[in-house]
């Protein structure tokens, strides 16, 4: 089994998106991956609030 970067993998998956369904399901990932991305973003720099240092 061959080795291939995560990037390699993430740039064929989008590129046979494209190919397959057209730019409206690639973008829609996007947007999604984007969404999560900032909620967990969110969601790792507020828990450190949260915790109390006494």
């Amino acid at each position: 089994m061959e080795h291939h970067p995560a990037a390699a993998r993430l740039t064929e998956a989008a590129t046979s998106a494209v190919q397959q369904h057209g730019t409206g399901n690639l973008l829609r990932v996007v947007l999604v991956v984007m969404v999560l991305g900032c909620a967990l973003t969110a969601w790792f720099l507020l828990s450190g609030y949260k915790r109390k240092d006494d």
